[in-house]
């Protein structure tokens, strides 16, 4: 009797354990839950706050906006519709013609939404299976607490595509004794152009600095800072290299030289890969030439300048 005792009692306080355990995994359980609804609505709302953004381009849908009020607006029961429209209404949105920067804001917005609807059902999931072990429903260890509900909403594919690569850039107008323009040739993706001296500017690195050390290995021109002018212009460019897309601030240096002769063994192995040659030109050539020419206001610009430069940092394209 005294054994049948024992074991009862072990049985009684490895039951009451058990409970206590499971009870506390169900806690942190639905308290994983809520904090992953608290991560999904705040990616919705920001979806929501790019939305309206987009709407206020004009390239959108005219509904975008009040669609974007009324999904960030709509209590959680119906919820799941109002992002499925918006969804569609950013589905609609021509994205070519929106700007770089608020096309990354997009991107970025979307994917975040998917990834936290992803995090949001496997905790849901989780919840669910501990909730419906007989044991648990027949204990009612999980009180009060209502079930758990999946969010489901369609969601663009995580194909991989990435906002545009943030770029400043230093590039020199370099002019020989004839005022004829230093212009490299380059290819990529099928498309060829010409384009003015310079590139990247490094962490930490000053525009001046960036533009000498540009020079120098492209073109073995050492030249002091004060045969630098400038910036003289300044240009805003969104375009694609080597398979990534760019949104670039480009910054317009003058500067002139009485040496014709190119050295470019300073070359990286991208430019190797990408430029096949270099020309002086003219302004008259600039002006008759078929050839893209980047800035592409080159041509109509680069005689004024060639008159004197008034102080001014003008925007080109």
């Amino acid at each position: 009797m005294t054994a049948l005792v024992i074991v009862g009692a072990v049985v009684l306080l490895l039951l009451v354990a058990w409970m206590i355990a499971t009870a506390n995994r169900l806690d942190r359980l639905h308290v994983r839950k809520d904090a992953a609804w608290a991560a999904l609505d705040a990616a919705l709302a920001r979806r929501a706050v790019v939305a309206r953004a987009v709407a206020a381009t004009g390239d959108a849908p005219a509904s975008l906006r009040e669609v974007a009020d009324h999904a960030e607006r709509t209590p959680r029961v119906d919820r799941e519709a109002a992002e499925n429209e918006l969804s569609r209404e950013l589905a609609a949105v021509e994205r070519a013609k929106l700007p770089l920067a608020l096309l990354a804001e997009l991107i970025d917005a979307e994917q975040r939404v998917v990834i936290a609807r992803r995090v949001h059902n496997d905790a849901i999931r989780d919840a669910l299976a501990q909730r419906r072990r007989r044991m648990v429903r027949w204990l009612r260890l999980a009180g009060t607490a209502p079930l758990p509900e999946y969010f489901e909403i369609a969601e663009p594919e995580l194909t991989g595509e990435v906002a545009p690569v943030w770029r400043t850039a230093a590039r020199i107008l370099l002019l020989d004794e004839a005022h004829r323009l230093l212009l490299f040739h380059g290819h990529d993706d099928g498309k060829s152009y010409w384009f003015t001296a310079g590139g990247g500017v490094e962490r930490d690195e000053e525009l001046r600095a960036a533009a000498r050390r540009e020079l120098l290995e492209e073109t073995g021109l050492d030249l002091p800072d004060d045969q630098l002018t400038g910036p003289v212009w300044r240009r805003r460019a969104a375009f694609s290299f080597d398979g990534r897309s760019y949104d670039a601030e480009e910054w317009f240096f003058l500067a002139r030289t009485t040496r014709t002769d190119i050295d470019t063994t300073g070359f990286t192995q991208i430019e190797l890969d990408t430029i096949d040659g270099h020309r002086w030109w003219s302004a008259e050539d600039l002006r008759a030439t078929s050839d893209v020419v980047y800035p592409v206001q080159l041509p109509e610009l680069l005689p004024t300048l060639l008159a004197g430069w008034d102080g001014e940092v003008r925007t080109v394209r």
